[in-house]
């Protein structure tokens, strides 16, 4: 009876000093990678005909577990020169293990500041991310990002990166649309500062512009990812990665949640 007794006080302590559950990364890209989106555009008669600009995510007002609405940066709406002006902004959502679904999209806000922009697509609701408050994030804190590096080039699955926090630092973004620094560039990030940005010491690359970065326990939403310092040349990115990210903390997305519920 006695042993018993010890037997059981000893578990529930094992429980307390455990704590709740938490799910390892990869349960974690399991529960998340659906709501992973690829934004782009779609010409019928162009080659190709789906244009690849970046990496979106799937949020719900409520954190329901399922929405209709993503959330990209602002510089992933910007048509570049060469881009056919009739193209539809479009998202490719996944439906099963290697099936892409796409659908249409309305702009519902742009907050150029932040560099963040919210849509809404067509159809169904899919999976979707719970945004958390980055007000209790800190530096040292472990992150994940999740994203279509490259602009594709390594396929349309998502691909995830693994990181910390090294920084939080009060920062003006360039431009509007920066989604690349150089060594100019970076400097001005520490003058005239306007908000809070998280440097992070994972590698992103062109093409996670407007991806999740997330609590690889929770798979919570933390921020966005929007700069990648690139040092000398775009294609150097690949060679040479400078493995400096930058992302816009989450904060800034429930605001623009926020302001989107009249949409």
């Amino acid at each position: 009876m006695k042993n018993g007794l010890v037997s059981f006080v000893l578990a529930v302590v094992a429980m307390l000093v455990a704590g709740p559950t938490r799910a390892d990364l990869a349960g974690t890209i399991g529960k998340v990678k659906g709501a992973v989106v690829i934004v782009g555009t779609f010409k019928s008669t162009n080659s190709p005909r789906f244009s690849l600009r970046g990496t979106g995510f799937v949020v719900s007002h409520g954190n329901l577990g399922t929405g209709n609405l993503v959330v990209t940066n602002a510089h992933v709406l910007q048509q570049p020169a060469e881009e056919d002006v009739d193209a539809a902004l479009v998202v490719q959502i996944r439906t099963g293990q290697n099936e892409l679904q796409m659908r249409p999209v309305t702009v519902l806000e742009v907050d150029k500041l932040h560099d963040l922009a919210l849509l809404r697509f067509e159809g169904p609701a899919v999976t979707s991310f719970t945004v958390r408050d980055s007000g209790s994030v800190q530096e040292g804190q472990a992150i994940a990002f999740m994203g279509f590096p490259i602009g594709g080039a390594l396929g349309f699955s998502p691909v995830t990166h693994r990181g910390m926090i090294s920084s939080i630092a009060a920062a003006a973004l360039p431009t509007p649309t920066a989604q690349q620094l150089n060594e100019k560039t970076i400097r001005s990030l520490r003058g005239g500062a306007s908000f809070n940005v998280f440097q992070l010491d994972g590698t992103a690359y062109p093409g996670n512009s407007g991806g999740p970065l997330f609590d690889p326990e929770t798979g919570e939403v933390l921020g966005v990812v929007n700069m990648v310092f690139i040092k000398g040349t775009r294609e150097s990115a690949l060679t040479n990665p400078s493995g400096i990210s930058y992302a816009i903390p989450s904060r800034h997305v429930l605001e623009l949640l926020k302001r989107g519920k009249g949409n």
